[in-house]
């Protein structure tokens, strides 16, 4: 079933009422204290330029546990070499934009989902302390990075882009090795992630661990 939300009320309907593509919601706003609410419920906006916002709740939720993190041989002399410099909230604009300017045609999608309101909307959740980034550099050029919302011990990603070979890779790694998260939440699934450790696992375990505080 799918709910329409009040722009005033900031309460969302239970994740479990989710239809069976995870759309919970539509309408609502993006302001801090909704998206706040949101992804301590476990929900997050996705939708196109030109739609109304939708709220997605997935019953399966595509996840990283950070020791499961799949790092390949090359991959690990890719990190040995110190090839990249790993930052953190250093160039959260940068980043986001970056996100978004990805051409998504070959993935079947017409367009970003990160439209100018979506940015705006992240920014601010930054400004507040919530949304964060990692940046990868080679020397002073921004190559790669990720960006996200943290719930206690969750990172919720939201995206990541890459300029060069391996750049979102060594981002994610740093992710998981940082030792700050149970758990990195993907949302969805690609061949990608999945290539990386991703899993899907039920929604009921991934609330349960959201909801954990330390």
């Amino acid at each position: 079933m799918v709910f329409g939300l009040d722009e005033l009320y900031l309460a969302f309907p239970d994740p479990a009422l989710a239809d069976a593509d995870g759309l919970l919601a539509i309408g609502g706003d993006l302001s801090a204290e909704r998206l706040k609410n949101a992804y301590a419920s476990g929900i997050f906006p996705w939708f196109s330029a030109g739609d109304p916002i939708l709220w997605f709740a997935p019953h399966e939720r595509c996840v990283i546990f950070p020791e499961r993190v799949k790092i390949s041989k090359s991959m690990r002399k890719v990190l040995l070499s110190e090839q990249f410099r790993i930052t953190w909230d250093q160039a959260f604009e940068q980043v986001i934009k970056a996100c978004a300017s990805i051409d998504r045609t070959k993935q079947g999608q017409d367009g970003t989902w990160i439209t100018d309101d979506m940015q705006e909307a992240y920014l601010n959740l930054h400004r507040l302390g919530m949304a964060h980034s990692l940046e990868v550099w080679q020397g002073q050029e921004l190559v790669g990075g990720l960006y996200g919302v943290i719930v206690n011990k969750v990172f919720c990603g939201e995206s990541m882009f890459s300029q060069i070979s391996n750049a979102s890779k060594a981002a994610l790694i740093s992710l998981c090795r940082s030792g700050q998260f149970k758990l990195i939440d993907c949302q969805l699934p690609n061949p990608h992630l999945m290539s990386l450790g991703a899993e899907l696992i039920p929604s009921q375990e991934y609330l349960k661990i959201l909801k954990e505080q330390g």
